[in-house]
């Protein structure tokens, strides 16, 4: 057996046509849709990046224990797994966040790695006088204050670097995936994940892409949007939602490169090939750019997932509704290659789902350490507010103190604890470390806040897609706490976060 895991960044549902898009042209996925089965209900698990791929790396959710962190000791990881039982497992990324000290353990989880550099603020190329005057006149300082900090000017400057369209991040990841199938597509027992970083802010997408979404704007490069309200006069915010069109653009076309490979050397036959992004992204929806500080809204939290396998052929161009999320990737994987799925997993593998639409969950929940608990049973959407975010009492459950781009600070370490052991931590005593209020913490660093919205909601999915009619009902808010209880219990949530957001403890729920 051989698989494929392709994993797009940021890359909408609204914006896919096999999902009903009518803004971008997505020839590619479609065609992919047609031939896969496309899952309708899938949605993500902890956010954002690196809490969203460890929760694809261990099939089950880690924001109740967790901030933005390394994969733990006591974590199972699919690619270690696959590659303990003999299949060669190969990352290709340009997912940059890897290599900062909060992403630290995931690459070398697989037994060989290709690291495409230049994405976003990596720091690739060295330029110690960079042409201040150039690049001020090129980019737009309502995106590229390059007197704010170092990120967006070494943007800039990886830009230098990409003059022509293989110079680019998303093309030299393709061409390396395609490095691997030329030297192993004989082989068996093998499992490639190919992560491009694209369609992820900043929006930065070959020209002839941006041709075909041109917005007539004259001014400098706007295409990196700061996580806040929207305050943009339209013809700025046409002109940052071309570019991210021209990105998805980008990201259908290269896509589409790999489903020739596959029509070329027939890996349908014996390659399965899924589908898949970490998060959505708000392009000024509900007034807001970005993800992290507002309520997970479906375009953040209802993302695609497309799977083809060999033996499910004959349900190719099927969709389901069952519900499911980015936690069930893990011991799908697995199973593809028969392998056990470890007692740890909470997700479910999505290869059965292929020959049957069949309910494998009632609730999912969702969300962000320190935001409200996002819930859905596939029609609502809940989002569960506690009465105050702020209120100490939230603890960091982990043995590898780091953040985003650094290590937990001596303040923080001061307040370590050891704790007993979770039902997860395969008999490791954890750190119980205080959340901090001043911690460099996504998404909370900076003096950046959650938005609280309308507080605790509900809304009607099938009535209102677009989730402008927020509501309250006491029986249905009821059968989502209990849903909340029983996946907070099923994951050893410690005891402190029932109470923080007022749930019941699951003896109590009924």
């Amino acid at each position: 057996m051989r698989a494929i895991f392709v994993l797009f960044d940021s890359l909408i549902r609204n914006g896919l046509g096999c999902y009903g898009g009518t803004s971008i042209k997505t020839p590619h996925f479609d065609r992919f849709s047609k031939k896969g089965v496309t899952f309708d209900s899938h949605f993500v698990g902890s956010l954002p990046c690196m809490p969203a791929r460890r929760d694809l790396h261990t099939g089950r959710l880690n924001f109740m224990h967790r901030s933005w962190g390394p994969l733990e000791p006591f974590d199972n990881s699919f690619p270690e797994m696959m590659r303990d039982a003999g299949i060669h497992t190969h990352l290709v990324t340009d997912h940059m966040h890897y290599f900062e000290d909060g992403g630290s353990t995931y690459h070398g989880r697989f037994r060989t790695w290709d690291f495409i550099r230049g994405q976003e603020y990596d720091p690739w190329k060295a330029m110690v006088e960079p042409p201040l005057k150039r690049l001020r006149e090129k980019f737009s300082p309502r995106h590229y204050d390059f007197d704010a900090g170092w990120k967006r000017l070494q943007h800039a400057v990886n830009c230098e670097f990409m003059q022509e369209e293989e110079d680019f991040c998303l093309p030299r990841c393709f061409a390396s995936g395609f490095e691997f199938l030329d030297l192993n597509k004989d082989a068996d027992d093998w499992f490639l994940m190919l992560e491009c970083f694209d369609p992820h802010e900043p929006f930065h997408a070959p020209e002839r892409f941006k041709e075909a979404y041109a917005s007539g704007w004259k001014g400098g490069v706007l295409d990196w949007p700061m996580y806040e309200m929207v305050n943009d006069a339209p013809e700025e915010i046409a002109e940052i939602r071309a570019n991210y069109a021209a990105l998805v653009a980008a990201c259908d076309h290269y896509f589409g490169q790999l489903l020739d490979y596959f029509d070329r050397h027939d890996l349908w036959r014996d390659t399965a090939l899924i589908l898949s992004t970490d998060h959505g992204f708000l392009l000024a929806e509900h007034d807001w750019w970005g993800k992290n500080l507002m309520p997970y809204y479906t375009e953040i939290s209802h993302i695609p997932c497309v799977v083809w396998h060999p033996q499910a052929a004959a349900h190719a161009g099927e969709r389901r509704r069952a519900l499911t999320q980015t936690m069930d990737l893990m011991p799908t994987f697995l199973d593809c290659f028969g392998l056990a799925t470890p007692s740890e997993v909470q997700g479910r593998s999505l290869l059965p789902l292929l020959d049957a639409d069949t309910d494998i969950r009632d609730i999912g929940i969702f969300g962000m350490f320190g935001g409200p608990i996002g819930a859905t049973d596939g029609r609502y959407t809940y989002y569960l507010y506690p009465d105050d975010l702020y209120a100490p009492g939230l603890y960091e459950y982990t043995l590898m103190p780091m953040h985003l781009s650094s290590l937990f600070s001596g303040a923080e370490m001061r307040t370590a604890k050891l704790a007993e052991p979770f039902d997860f931590t395969k008999d490791m005593p954890i750190l119980r470390i205080d959340a901090l209020k001043d911690a460099r913490r996504i998404p909370i660093h900076d003096n950046k806040k959650f938005d609280p919205g309308v507080g605790t909601t509900l809304y009607d999915l099938d009535a209102d897609p677009a989730q402008q009619r927020p509501f309250r009902d006491a029986l249905i808010e009821k059968r989502f706490l209990r849903g909340i209880a029983e996946v907070l219990a099923a994951h050893d949530a410690p005891p402190e976060f029932f109470d923080r957001y007022g749930v019941p403890r699951l003896a109590n729920a009924a």
